[in-house]
């Protein structure tokens, strides 16, 4: 343990050694962890939008399962006012609001004991490609949370954040060449040594690579934007049918890889297509209300906004996906629910947080419940 915390931290053994695994996001859930934003260089007009949304959304998954919401000192009586009771608020100090990317990505054992991986964090590229600095307080999030639970914790030899990769739960692992080989995350680790550790401290066996993420994505090209399993062997991609669309030649590089790749069971993979929403644009009105004291995270009127129906959590019974107002939301909504039919389709409006940079499964991260627990 730490004398700080009491955190139990594993030395010289990874998660796979001692018998941990991150489960698929369709397992059951213990709960649901997100932070609360005020980055007013983030989030526009003193991030009073984006905490409406945020409210939303958590009150949305308490419905299925606990959340807890890590909140600043100086943010804790609004939010408290903003959430439901259900919520759990907990004070933490953060650099943003991103916590699938900061926070503990959760492990179990066979014997129902509870892990989490403590990924080291850059900003999403360090002084060289990150979106802000400093990010300490970012980089501290996970083991905080580890200590929170008592969950055995495994610090990381990788730079990386949790919208990187998505797992089926069965020892397969999806994520892209654009962030984890990329020289501002891990500029002296090969293919080989990324993919050692990411199945060392994943539980996993195999990594199926895909190339680039969604255009205009501001982590570089996180996975969780273009693909993700929605079953074993099942990958829903993200797809363009427009071949002026930047994204049209990416869709089908991914899929492409895909339709070549077997996962750790063997399987040939089953790709599912599910259109990008209409393109969309940051206005001048929700430009103009960015605080710019940092060009590299402020967008300006005109950048595309890196939108994507798979940036969806799945919880227990439901999915959790978003919504832009835009003619496709109807049809991703039939596509999630022929793909997911024991679960609730929650379609909620999510532009807000689009406008940061990111979507649902971007500002969420989900705990496990422990088999046998």
């Amino acid at each position: 343990m730490t004398a700080a915390t009491g955190t139990i931290v594993a030395a010289g053994i990874t998660p796979r050694a001692a018998g941990f695994r991150m489960p698929a996001e369709w397992e059951p859930h213990a709960g649901c962890w997100m932070a609360w934003p005020e980055r007013p260089d983030t989030w526009r007009l003193g991030a009073k939008p984006a905490q409406a949304a945020f409210a939303r959304l958590a009150n949305a998954i308490a419905r299925y399962e606990p959340v807890t919401m890590l909140v600043s000192a100086s943010q804790w009586g609004n939010a408290v006012r903003h959430l439901d009771p259900a919520v759990r608020v907990v004070e933490m100090t953060t650099n943003d609001a991103w916590l699938r990317d900061t926070g503990t990505t959760f492990l179990i054992d066979e014997q129902g004991c509870l892990g989490g991986v403590d990924w080291q964090f850059n900003g999403w590229g360090g002084l060289s490609d990150g979106l802000y600095f400093p990010w300490d307080a970012d980089d501290a999030v996970a083991a905080k949370m580890c200590d929170l639970e008592r969950a055995r914790r495994f610090r990381a030899p990788l730079v990386t954040e949790g919208g990187a990769i998505h797992v089926d739960g069965q020892g397969t692992i999806l994520t892209t060449e654009a962030c984890l080989i990329n020289r501002n995350r891990n500029p002296d680790m090969t293919r080989a040594d990324v993919e050692t550790a990411l199945c060392d401290y994943l539980g996993a066996e195999h990594v199926i690579w895909l190339a680039d993420g969604v255009p205009d994505d501001i982590t570089g090209g996180h996975v969780d934007n273009l693909a993700c399993f929605v079953a074993p062997g099942v990958v829903l991609l993200a797809w363009c049918d427009d071949p002026a669309d930047p994204h049209y030649a990416v869709s089908r590089e991914a899929e492409a890889r895909l339709l070549a790749a077997r996962d750790a069971a063997g399987r040939h993979l089953r790709v599912e297509r599910i259109p990008m929403p209409t393109p969309m644009f940051l206005t001048e009105e929700e430009a103009s209300g960015l605080d710019r004291t940092n060009p590299r995270l402020s967008s300006s009127a005109g950048d595309r906004l890196a939108a994507s129906y798979v940036n969806f959590l799945i919880v227990n019974d439901a999915v959790i996906a978003p919504a832009f107002g835009v003619p496709t939301d109807c049809v991703a909504e039939a596509i999630l629910t022929r793909l997911f039919p024991a679960h609730a389709i929650v379609m909620l409006p999510s532009r807000e947080i689009l406008l940061g940079g990111g979507n649902i499964h971007c500002v969420t991260q989900q705990q496990p419940w422990p088999r046998g627990a």
